[in-house]
């Protein structure tokens, strides 16, 4: 399995690397892939990422504060984004919040790098191994076996590269109208399924039914029991409902053949 890792910037570069490293260390199936060693001199380093992205199974992408905005790390996002499901497409946080993110990013799978949410991608990671996949006790005691090395690998990476520069927090206007339209987005697909709910409830309000009397109607045109089964449920109703009442139908005819004076009773009592 391929996993594509996007990195942009030096401390992006720095975490891509660490990242690299690790994760075949727990699942030495996997094949992780960063530009800065799997591009050999001399090739057009666009084009060959460009053809990359065509033959991965997971991607990676490493967000800072400083690239989270940079057209490569979006062009690269959108190129995973567009041949992947969006949960085989994770950002893995390097100094951000979920909520610093906007959209396109802000859809995909976020992991920050404490050990639970390390976990978690490690686990996706895993499951997309398919039949090379780790028994999960397997691959929990693999996980614990070098977790320390990867949060020594990465402290390091982040101290040997600071921030060029301190990206200014999202202004709490612009975070308030993604809640707004993420909300009302919500709203309009909550009600679509309602209404496909009522539709669906109504219809099986008004399905088709068989009566007492239609049956009998049937039965005294020297209709045949078969044919108006079959009549029944070409119009839709249940198959059940029609066993149901012809039985009961038939039932109460033969009672009527058995005791005719029964019969005689009731239309002497009408006279």
């Amino acid at each position: 399995m391929k996993i594509f890792i996007s990195w942009s910037g030096n401390r992006s570069k720095a975490v891509a690397e660490v990242l690299s490293d690790w994760i075949k260390c727990v699942l030495q199936a996997s094949e992780p892939w960063i530009s800065t060693r799997h591009i050999d001199r001399g090739s057009l380093w666009f084009t060959e990422i460009n053809e990359k992205l065509r033959d991965i199974s997971v991607g990676i992408v490493c967000l800072t504060q400083e690239n989270k905005d940079k057209p490569w790390i979006l062009f690269e996002s959108g190129a995973l984004a567009k041949g992947l499901s969006t949960n085989r497409v994770c950002t893995f946080l390097v100094d951000l919040q979920p909520h610093d993110l906007t959209d396109p990013l802000a859809q995909f799978n976020h992991t920050v790098p404490g050990k639970s949410g390390v976990w978690e991608l490690v686990r996706t990671l895993n499951s997309c191994l398919v039949e090379k996949s780790l028994d999960e006790r397997v691959l929990e005691k693999a996980f614990e076996v070098y977790w320390p090395i990867f949060e020594t690998e990465f402290k390091a990476a982040l101290a040997a590269n600071e921030p060029e520069k301190q990206a200014k927090p999202r202004p709490k206007d612009d975070v308030m109208m993604e809640i707004l339209s993420v909300t009302r987005d919500m709203s309009r697909r909550v009600g679509s399924i309602e209404n496909q709910q009522r539709k669906y409830a109504s219809s099986k309000l008004i399905r088709p039914t068989l009566s007492v009397n239609e049956v009998l109607t049937g039965l005294r045109s020297g209709l045949p029991v078969a044919e108006i089964s079959d009549r029944a449920i070409q119009r839709g109703v249940n198959p059940e409902e029609v066993k149901f009442i012809l039985n009961e139908v038939l039932m109460n005819e033969v009672g009527m053949l058995r005791h005719p004076s029964v019969g005689q009773e009731q239309e002497e009592g009408g006279q």
